[in-house]
C-alpha cells in the first residue's frame, strides 16, 4: 500500500500546488482591491495544502524527499495534477469557475476523509476543508455576480463554462492507486462525491442564470502525466529559482 498511497497523495499534492500557482498568478492584477488581497490567500491556502501532502507523501516513500524536492524536482510527465488546474487563467471568469469546480470537488471529498482510517490524512483534511468551504463561498458569489450580472459578463462566464467543464470528469477519475487506497478505507471515494458536487453547481448556476453543457469527449490525461504544452510554462516558472539555484536555502 505504501507505493499506491504516495502515487495518490501526490495527485492530491499536485492538484492543489498547480491551482495554487494559477490562482497566484492574479497577485497585483485582480479586478478589486480586495481580490488582489483575497486570491494570494486561497493561493497559498491551496500551496500550504499541497506542501501537507508532499510532507507526508515523502515519509510513505521513504527515500528522504522533502516537499519542496517533490514539488520543484520533477519533470512535467512526473506530474500527477488534473487537467483542470493547469488551465490558463484567461480572464477572472475562468478563474473563479475553475477555483468553484475545483473546491466543490474538494470539500466533500476532505468532509469524507475526516474518517480516513490513517491519522494523518485525518489532520490535513481537518484543516483543508474549512478552507474549501470558504473558497465554495467566494468562487460562488462571484460566478453568480458575473453570470447574473451585464451583458458582457454573462458571456464571459457562458464561454468560461463552455471551455472548463470538458476537464470537470478527471476529478472523479479514479487511478488505481487511488482505487486502492479507498478501498483500503484511507481516501474517499472519487466517485461518490458526484452527487455532492452536482447539487452544489446546480444551486449556484441556477442563482447564475447558467447551464452546465453536455460533454461528450471529456478531457483526460493529467493523472498520467500527460498535460498540456501550456504545463511546460507554469512549471518553468514555478521551478525557476530551484533549478537556477540547486539546493539553495534561505
Amino acid at each position: 500500500m505504501s507505493q499506491a498511497l504516495f502515487n495518490a497523495l501526490l495527485e492530491l499534492g499536485d492538484d492543489h500546488l498547480i491551482l495554487g500557482h494559477r490562482v497566484s498568478e492574479w497577485c497585483g492584477h485582480a479586478p478589486l482591491l480586495e481580490e488582489d488581497l483575497a486570491m494570494p490567500n486561497m493561493a497559498l491556502d491551496n500551496i500550504g495544502a499541497s506542501r501537507n501532502l508532499y510532507t507526508y507523501a515523502g515519509v510513505v516513500e521513504g527515500k528522504g524527499r522533502d516537499e519542496d524536492q517533490i514539488a520543484y524536482l520533477r519533470l512535467d510527465r512526473e506530474y500527477k495534477n488534473c487537467l483542470l488546474v493547469e488551465r490558463p487563467n484567461e480572464d477572472f471568469a475562468h478563474t473563479m469557475l475553475k477555483q468553484l469546480f475545483f473546491a466543490a470537488f474538494m470539500e466533500p471529498y476532505w468532509q469524507a476523509a475526516l474518517s480516513s482510517s490513517d491519522e494523518t490524512v485525518r489532520g490535513i483534511a481537518g484543516k483543508a476543508v474549512k478552507e474549501m468551504a470558504y473558497h465554495i463561498r467566494h468562487a460562488g458569489e462571484w460566478v453568480i455576480r458575473l453570470g447574473d450580472g451585464t451583458d458582457e459578463s454573462a458571456e464571459r462566464m457562458r464561454a468560461a463554462v463552455e471551455e472548463m467543464t470538458p476537464y470537470v470528469e478527471e476529478l472523479f477519475t479514479m487511478s488505481e492507486d487511488a482505487q486502492a487506497c479507498a478501498e483500503n478505507g484511507i481516501l474517499p471515494d472519487r466517485k461518490a462525491i458526484r452527487l455532492h458536487w452536482n447539487q452544489t453547481i446546480s444551486n449556484i448556476f441556477d442563482q447564475a442564470l447558467l447551464e452546465l453543457p453536455e460533454v461528450k469527449f471529456p478531457q483526460l490525461g493529467g493523472r498520467t502525466g500527460h498535460h498540456g504544452e501550456e504545463m511546460g510554462f507554469l512549471l518553468s516558472q514555478l521551478q525557476y529559482v530551484q533549478r537556477a539555484y540547486p539546493g539553495m536555502s534561505w
